[in-house]
C-alpha cells in the first residue's frame, strides 16, 4: 500500500506541532499517601514536522502510550518524549496530560470523610538536544471573604468561591498534595465535599475571621513557593467568582 504521508511536500512550510489531541486514556499517577492513583487523563501529543514531510504517523503516538504502561512520573514522561522524537524522526516533542486527582478530606468538626477532586495538568517538552522541560499545574478551589466588605458592613460580609492555579518547574518531584495544601492554607477557608451542620458553622466562621483579597491569596501562595529551593519557576493565578458582581476578581504572579 502507498504510504501517502511519507510523500514529499513542496510548500516549504514546517509545522511546529502536529499530532493527536484530546485522547482519553487510563493512567496511574503518583499518590503521596497510597503510592499510585488510577484516573483517566485527557492527553495530547505533538512533534515538529520538517517542511519537506507531508505528514506524521498518527497511530504511533498511541502505540508509544501503550508502551509506557500509563504510569505518569518524571522518568516515564522523559522516556515518552524521547521515544516520540526517535520513533517519529522529529527534533522536538510535546505532551500535555490533564486529569482529575482525588484527595480524601475529613470535615473539620465531624470528621466525615469525602473525596475532593482537583484538576491537574502536566506539560512536557523535549528539544533537539534531548533537554526536557516539565511543568506541573494544579487547580485548587477555595473560599474567600472580602476584607473590605467585612470592614464596612454592620453584619456579615460577602464571600465567594474562587480558584487558584499553580504552575511550577522543579528540580525533583513535588507532590500534588503539597501544592493543594499550600493553596488551601492561604485561603480564607478550604472547600470540602461533605459538610454537616457543625462543619458548616466551622467553615463559615473560619472564613469570616480570615478575610482575604484576591491579591492576598496570590501573594500568600507565591511567598511559600518562592521560599522553596526545589522550585525553579512558578506562576500563581487567583480568581474569585464574585458573589455581588457579574465579573471576577483576578491576580497573577510569576517568578
Amino acid at each position: 500500500m502507498i504510504d501517502t504521508q511519507n510523500q514529499p511536500d513542496f510548500r516549504k512550510i514546517p509545522i511546529d506541532k502536529v499530532g493527536i489531541k484530546g485522547l482519553k486514556y487510563p493512567v496511574k499517577v503518583l499518590d503521596k499517601n497510597r503510592g499510585t492513583q488510577s484516573t483517566v487523563a485527557d492527553i495530547s501529543m505533538y512533534v515538529d514536522l520538517p517542511h519537506q514531510c507531508k505528514g506524521t504517523h498518527m497511530s504511533r503516538f498511541v502505540e508509544i502510550l501503550h508502551q509506557s504502561r500509563t504510569r505518569i512520573s518524571l522518568e516515564s514522561l522523559t522516556s515518552v518524549l524521547v521515544d516520540m522524537k526517535q520513533i517519529l524522526g522529529a527534533k522536538s516533542s510535546h505532551i500535555e496530560i490533564t486529569f482529575p486527582y482525588f484527595i480524601r478530606k475529613q470535615a473539620p468538626s465531624t470528621s466525615v470523610s469525602g473525596l475532593m477532586d482537583y484538576t491537574c495538568s502536566i506539560f512536557g517538552s523535549c528539544n533537539a538536544d534531548n533537554a526536557t522541560d516539565i511543568v506541573l499545574k494544579v487547580a485548587v478551589p477555595v473560599t474567600s471573604v472580602c476584607p473590605c466588605s467585612k470592614e464596612i458592613s454592620d453584619c456579615g460580609a460577602h464571600n465567594q468561591r474562587g480558584e487558584v492555579l499553580v504552575s511550577a518547574r522543579f528540580k525533583k518531584l513535588i507532590w500534588i498534595e503539597d501544592v493543594v495544601e499550600i493553596v488551601e492554607t492561604a485561603a480564607s477557608c478550604d472547600i470540602y465535599s461533605v459538610l454537616k451542620r457543625e462543619d458548616e458553622k466551622f467553615v463559615t466562621e473560619k472564613a469570616y475571621n480570615n478575610p482575604k483579597f484576591v491579591e492576598d491569596l496570590a501573594r500568600d501562595v507565591a511567598k511559600v513557593l518562592k521560599a522553596d529551593e526545589n522550585i525553579t519557576w512558578f506562576s500563581v493565578s487567583a480568581e474569585n467568582f464574585e458573589s455581588i458582581h457579574n465579573h471576577s476578581a483576578y491576580a497573577y504572579i510569576e517568578k
